[in-house]
C-alpha cells in the first residue's frame, strides 16, 4: 500500500511505502535512483535493502519514503519503525550495515531534498528518527542540515580508507622497512602457489557465500566472534543481497585456492567512488603456515578498485590495529538524530537514554576482566568440586566420584 503524503512542488509528490511487496517490485527506479546518487553506497542498494527487510523486518513495520517528479523516482529514505522503548524510525540495514543513507538523485537535488524533509516530517510526528553510520559526505548530511525541528550530530563508528592504488603504490605510502615487510608478505604468498579466482556470477553465489560462512566460522573458533556473523538469518541475507548486488555491479566475490582446495573466501561491496573488503573467511591454516590474510585481501580489493576507476578502498568499520599497517585515513561515521518541530523534550530524552546505555557499556567494558577473572575462578572451583576422589585401588567404585547423599537416618 501507498499513501500519498502531499503535492511538494509542482509535478513532485512524496509518498510512503508500508508493504514489503511493493518495496521489491521498487527494484529497477531504485536502481536508477542509486546509480544518480553520487553519495550512495553499496549498503543502499535495492538489492542489499529489500533482502534485509526480507530476512530481518517486522511486519506493519516498514516505512519506504519515496520522492517523485513526473513519475520518475528522485529521492528516497528507506526506514523501519523501532521501539527502544520509545517509538524511533531507523533505517533499514541495521547492524550488519557499515553505512546509512538517504538517495537523492543530484540533478534533481534542489527540489528532492526539501520534500524528502518535508515528508520525513510529517511522518516523524510524535517519534525520533535515528540516523546511525551516517559518513561525512553523505546525502543525509544536507538533510539534518536542512531539518526545521530539533536535531543533534553524535560521532559514531570509526572508519579507515585509502587511496585506489595499486599494491605497488599503497606500498610507496609505507617507510621502507614496513614496504620491505609487504614485498616479503607478497612473495610468500606468491611462493606458496594461492590463486584468486573470482566468482563468475550470481547463480555461484549462494554456494560461495556458504563457503566463506563456513571459513569464517573456522577461523575464529575459540575466539569473540560477531554472534550475527554465524546466524541462518545473515546467510540468507547474504545469499540473496550478494546475488543482486552482482547483478548491478555492487559486490565481487573471490575465492582463493591452495592444494587443490578452497583455503579463502572474500566478499567486497562497491559503489560509485569506493571499494571495500565486507567479509573475509580463511582457513587457520594460513595462519598456521605465516602466510598473511590481509595482505592477500588488500591487493585482490586493490585491483578491482583500480581496475574499475574507484578512488577510494575502504577498510570499513573498525580501527584493527592490522589495517594502520598501510597509513589509512580515518573517517569518522556520524549519528544523526531528528526530532519534529516542538518535541525538543522527546529529543531530550532520547539522547539521555543513550547517554545512559553509553556509561553503561564503558561500565561493563571496565569491569570485565574482573568479572571474567571471577567467573574463571567460580568455574575453576565447580571444576574441582566435581572432580571424582580418588578409591582405593581395586575399588568398584573407581573413576566415579566418591561422594554419596547424606543418609536420612
Amino acid at each position: 500500500m501507498t499513501v500519498c503524503l502531499a503535492p511538494e512542488a509542482p509535478a513532485v509528490t512524496a509518498s510512503l511505502c508500508r508493504d514489503g511487496e511493493e518495496f521489491a517490485a521498487l527494484g529497477p527506479s531504485w536502481n536508477r535512483l542509486h546509480q544518480r546518487c553520487s553519495a550512495a553506497t553499496a549498503f543502499q542498494s535495492h538489492a542489499w535493502l529489500s533482502s534485509w527487510w526480507r530476512v530481518y523486518g517486522k511486519p506493519g513495520r516498514l516505512r519506504i519514503l519515496l520522492v517523485r517528479r513526473g513519475g520518475a523516482l528522485i529521492g528516497a529514505a528507506a526506514l523501519t519503525l523501532t521501539h527502544r522503548p520509545l517509538p524511533v524510525l531507523v533505517p533499514l540495514g541495521g547492524a550488519v550495515s557499515d553505512f546509512a543513507d538517504v538517495l537523492v538523485d543530484d540533478e534533481h537535488r534542489g527540489v528532492a531534498l526539501p520534500a524528502l524533509v518535508g515528508a520525513l516530517g510529517r511522518l516523524a510526528r510524535h517519534r525520533v528518527v535515528d540516523l546511525r553510520e551516517v559518513r561525512p559526505a553523505a546525502a543525509a548530511q544536507e538533510l539534518f542540515e536542512r531539518w526545521p525541528g530539533p536535531r543533534h550530530r553524535r560521532e559514531d563508528s570509526v572508519c579507515l580508507e585509502l587511496p585506489a592504488l595499486a599494491m605497488d603504490g599503497l606500498m610507496g605510502r609505507l617507510t621502507c622497512s614496513r614496504a620491505q615487510r609487504a614485498r616479503a608478505k607478497l612473495r610468500k604468498l606468491d611462493a606458496a602457489g594461492i590463486e584468486a579466482r573470482p566468482v563468475s556470477g550470481p547463480a555461484e553465489v549462494p554456494e560461495a557465500v556458504d563457503v566463506l560462512l563456513r571459513l569464517h566460522a573456522r577461523q575464529w573458533q575459540g575466539r569473540a566472534v560477531t554472534p550475527e556473523h554465524l546466524s541462518p538469518e545473515f546467510a540468507r541475507h547474504l545469499r540473496s543481497a550478494v546475488q543482486g548486488m552482482m547483478r548491478t555491479g555492487n559486490a565481487a566475490m573471490t575465492l582463493y585456492r591452495l592444494d587443490g582446495r578452497t583455503v579463502a573466501a572474500n566478499l567486497s561491496l562497491q559503489d560509485r567512488s569506493v571499494s571495500g573488503g565486507y567479509l573475509y573467511g580463511a582457513d587457520p591454516e594460513l595462519r598456521r603456515r605465516k602466510l598473511d590474510v590481509a595482505t592477500m585481501l588488500l591487493r585482490r580489493d586493490a585491483e578491482l578498485a583500480v581496475a574499475e576507476g574507484r578512488s577510494v578502498i575502504s577498510l570499513l568499520r573498525g580501527d584493527e590495529p592490522y589495517k594502520h599497517h598501510w597509513k589509512p585515513e580515518r573517517v569518522d561515521n556520524q549519528r544523526l538524530l531528528l526530532a519534529p518541530p516542538g518535541t525538543s523534550p522527546l529529543l531530550d530524552l532520547y539522547r539521555a537514554q543513550l547517554d545512559g546505555r553509553r556509561v553503561l557499556a564503558r561500565t561493563v567494558r571496565r569491569h570485565a576482566p574482573v568479572v571474567a577473572a571471577w567467573r574463571s575462578r567460580i568455574s575453576t572451583a565447580c571444576r574441582s568440586s566435581a572432580t571424582p576422589s580418588a578409591s582405593p585401588s581395586g575399588s568398584p567404585d573407581e573413576g566415579t566420584s566418591s561422594r554419596r547423599p547424606r543418609s536420612s537416618s
